[in-house]
């Protein structure tokens, strides 16, 4: 069978994804670039904000358009209405969240033992984003109340990946050539509670137990660290990379938002961070225009963006989502307004990633490269990161997927990339 994968939404999904298209290999099926190809499809939602539900039902829509046999659906927006997913054409099966690891043998009829041994090697699975860094889901669900996210209605409580797993994840992915994996999870600092451990005890194992040139955290809660976590980046191979969603710079929002953090507590962790790793990138997540947020408000969370210097920021117009404290706020914001908000965040965090970016030129760096993006007289323009997350592109005579080289980092080019030289 031939069966195309993709995805709306986060690195969760991603890593999602890829544990589906490893299973499908192993099993004798064909993983297929197009929906044209394919004899089923696999879709993988969301439903973080009411844009990410319609690029949900989009993407469905477009994989049928296309000639996809039948879809499979499944993640946050099929958990969160399964009867309007079923109802769109072409959907043969809905599998909520609370199933997802049994999709393959519910949709498919295969069994656990038909991918007990599955294949690690770093090959492009076809359909999907393409990466070289492993993606490892080690957490789901979510036991915090925020009051805007939908989430924890559609992933269920925190549970935690045995130990154990993790590491056999690990070391199957580095057996294959993988230079890098990322840790996941809905929230991933909570990793162990159910386990009678902490992320910090799992970080410090695959440290010990495998030879990964590079280790990242995805998302971090603030609340879930403390200063002695970041006694972790004496290795250097965890890579110089924190981010902490903070979503307002507002003590009075964040208590609306029942986020267990301050600016004061925000601010001690930060410090703590670059104490150990000076040049650490910290990014974040900011929502624009939460119901009350007032012009004082919104000034305060520009001027703390500001302090912190964060790396980068991904910034969220707040929309409301049904089932959630927030939706049934008084003081809901215009729209126009929320979008304006969203509009001087994004280009206070694009000041201040150039900035970071910019301390970095003339230094040497190590890149792991992810993609061509083109290909001609010159050779290959080749992209990749670096461990604290810098885009960097440079052309190379060959293509060094899934390579590692160090690279001399020149002058920003058009976007967020660096032009690289390797030396």
């Amino acid at each position: 069978m031939k069966v195309y994968l993709d995805m709306i939404g986060c690195r969760l999904n991603q890593a999602e994804l890829e544990q589906f298209g490893r299973q499908l290999r192993a099993a004798g099926h064909q993983v297929t670039a197009s929906p044209a190809e394919a004899d089923a499809a696999i879709i993988n939602t969301c439903a973080v904000t009411s844009e990410a539900a319609a690029d949900s039902r989009s993407l469905i829509r477009r994989v049928v358009r296309l000639g996809a046999g039948e879809v499979v659906a499944t993640g946050c927006w099929v958990s969160l209405a399964p009867e309007k997913a079923a109802a769109l054409p072409g959907v043969r099966r809905v599998v909520p969240n609370a199933a997802k690891d049994e999709l393959l043998q519910t949709a498919f009829g295969l069994q656990p033992a038909d991918f007990e041994v599955e294949p690690v090697a770093r090959e492009p699975l076809p359909g999907l984003r393409q990466r070289t860094r492993a993606f490892i889901k080690v957490q789901d669900g979510c036991d915090n109340a925020c009051t805007f996210c939908v989430t924890t209605v559609a992933r269920g409580q925190g549970r935690s990946a045995p130990l154990a797993q993790v590491l056999a994840e690990v070391q199957a992915a580095q057996e294959g050539g993988v230079q890098e994996v990322v840790l996941t999870g809905v929230h991933l600092g909570s990793w162990g509670r159910d386990l009678g451990l902490r992320l910090r005890d799992l970080v410090a194992a695959i440290l010990r137990e495998s030879d990964l040139p590079r280790v990242r955290l995805s998302s971090l809660e603030p609340w879930d660290l403390d200063a002695d976590f970041f006694a972790l980046w004496e290795n250097p191979r965890l890579c110089r990379h924190l981010h902490l969603p903070l979503q307002s710079g507002s003590d009075r929002i964040l208590r609306r938002m029942r986020r267990h953090t301050t600016r004061a507590s925000f601010r001690r962790l930060v410090e703590a961070a670059r104490a150990v790793r000076p040049d650490m990138a910290v990014t974040t997540d900011v929502i624009a225009g939460f119901p009350g947020e007032t012009e004082e408000d919104f000034a305060q969370t520009l001027d703390f963006v500001r302090e912190m210097g964060f790396a980068g920021g991904h910034v969220f117009t707040y929309s409301p989502r049904p089932g959630t404290p927030a939706a049934r706020m008084k003081e809901q914001l215009p729209k126009a307004v929320r979008k304006a908000r969203n509009a001087a965040l994004r280009e206070t965090f694009s000041g201040l990633a150039a900035a970071y970016r910019g301390r970095f030129v003339g230094q040497d760096a190590l890149v792991l490269w992810e993609s061509a993006a083109e290909h001609g007289e010159r050779g290959w323009l080749m992209r990749g990161l670096t461990d604290n997350y810098l885009r960097v592109q440079a052309w190379l005579p060959e293509p060094r997927w899934n390579r590692i080289d160090r690279v001399r980092l020149l002058a920003p080019t058009q976007g967020d990339w660096l032009t690289g030289k390797v030396v």
